[in-house]
């Protein structure tokens, strides 16, 4: 009813805040005036004696720092989104690291996905954060469902190990058998949906795929002894790859291992010369290669890799304590109450590892363990043709550990290192638009990768020698 006695004061009030200079008699004494008319007579109307065109000449200045405060602001967040997007990066083919052989000039003629450029979604896909996260919660998008049959496996310790097997769906490039073994990442099994996006994949191309479900990984599934899955354990994977070889005397291997499972993969062809018996290749995408030169990054607050540590250890302690009845219900246990109790208060994946994990396999202190379950300890053993991948903007590796794959690569004529720009941690969407596509840049280098080496392999001498003239 009086909205110009309001504007009135409002503007004199403002005039004050941010105008600046003196203050403006005659408009004060306007807005005084009417205040007292409308407290004597509160149901009379005094528009009609404000007249707005006197505060006409004052608001330009008044609202000036408003302007500019404003601005400001609208800058400060356009900076901010714009360094958390990482828009001004651009988009490039990965970073090769490797001998000059006549496999690896083979391989870069015969593998586009490593030397085009790799094109993330619009707008999110140059933040590792992003990626990273749509990996963990979606894992991919318009997932299949292939079918396959359950396996299990006793281990000699009391333990069921389990892996799932899926049947090729097409016909090798080679027409050879082929079985792909997979490895998944942390506390991952045959069910997650980046699993189940590559193995479709990798079916269509005429691979067969087994893929190992981590010890306690599996949802309403028991431990049949006191141990889970641990950093750098290579029974259960070993006993997956034995029964493969006995079970397909002519099958040929593909290794994939991802994230810890790369760890795992590495370590196991390292151990023993005999685990790379008829093994044509392996691929390890996105793993940190040395836990103990990790352990001190996944404390460090850039790339907020102490959050994700956080996150992290949350899950595990999750999925321990889902299978606290098994860890501790037996004579042979290794975990103690003590134990239990450092794992409640536990928020790091080093402070899970030192109070459960190591304990599994007898190692008297953390750094024992570290030590002797990484894959950098044994990769050097590898003899059979690799590829490691990794994310330069992968919140969880560090810049650091990096420079193991290209000092390997650098040293040993069969390690291929590839590092893509952007891809995050498992991520690898791509895609032209904001909407990523099915098939991640990811899958698509893995299958391109073995079916190359699948090639090379299957000619001779002479015609490997002419392939890469």
């Amino acid at each position: 009813m009086h909205l110009k006695l309001a504007v009135g004061q409002f503007l004199v009030l403002l005039r004050r805040r941010f105008g600046g200079g003196e203050p403006d008699p005659e408009l004060e004494r306007t807005t005084s005036k009417q205040h007292a008319a409308l407290l004597k007579y509160p149901t009379m109307s005094v528009i009609e004696d404000v007249d707005l065109h006197t505060f006409g000449h004052e608001l330009p200045a008044m609202f000036n720092g408003m302007k500019l405060v404003a601005v400001a602001a609208v800058a400060v967040v356009l900076y901010v989104v714009v360094g958390w997007l990482n828009l001004k990066s651009p988009t490039a083919p990965p970073e090769i690291s490797c001998q000059d052989t006549p496999l690896s000039r083979y391989l870069l003629k015969s593998c586009p996905m490593l030397t085009k450029e790799y094109v993330p979604p619009l707008l999110w896909g140059k933040s590792g954060h992003i990626q990273t996260v749509l990996y963990g919660k979606l894992g991919r998008v318009s997932t299949p469902t292939p079918h396959g049959l359950r396996k299990f496996l006793p281990m000699q310790d009391g333990a069921t190990a389990t892996f799932d097997l899926f049947e090729a769906v097409g016909k090798h490039i080679t027409g050879d058998d082929i079985t792909m073994v997979i490895c998944p990442g942390i506390g991952n099994h045959s069910e997650q949906n980046y699993i189940r996006t590559f193995v479709d994949y990798s079916q269509r191309h005429g691979y067969r795929c087994a893929v190992l479900n981590h010890l306690g990984a599996l949802p309403n599934m028991e431990l049949t002894s006191p141990r889970m899955f641990t950093y750098g354990c290579t029974w259960e994977f070993g006993a997956m790859v034995g029964h493969i070889r006995q079970a397909f005397p002519q099958t040929l291997l593909v290794v994939v291992g991802f994230s810890l499972g790369g760890n795992i993969v590495c370590k196991f062809l390292g151990e023993k010369r005999s685990n790379q018996e008829r093994v044509l290749c392996c691929v390890s995408v996105c793993q940190g290669y040395s836990a103990l030169r990790a352990q001190e990054t996944f404390l460090q607050w850039d790339q907020c890799r102490r959050l994700y540590n956080f996150v992290l250890a949350g899950k595990m302690k999750q999925l321990i304590l889902s299978h606290r009845s098994s860890l501790l219900g037996t004579t042979s246990s290794s975990i103690n109450d003590a134990d239990l109790n450092g794992l409640y208060a536990a928020t790091s994946l080093m402070q899970l590892d030192d109070r459960i994990m190591r304990k599994f396999h007898g190692y008297s202190t953390l750094r024992e363990f570290y030590e002797k379950e990484s894959c950098v300890r044994y990769i050097h053993n590898v003899s059979v043709p690799l590829l490691l991948v990794n994310s330069a903007d992968d919140p969880l590796v560090h810049q650091s550990l990096l420079d193991i794959p290209r000092g390997l690569a650098d040293k040993m004529a069969n390690i291929m290192f590839a590092l893509t720009q952007h891809g995050g941690h498992m991520g690898f969407f791509e895609g032209d638009g904001l909407f990523p596509q099915p098939l991640t840049w990811m899958d698509k280098t893995i299958v391109e990768y073995a079916n190359a080496i699948c090639q090379w392999e299957k000619t001779g001498v002479s015609a490997r020698q002419e392939a890469t003239r």
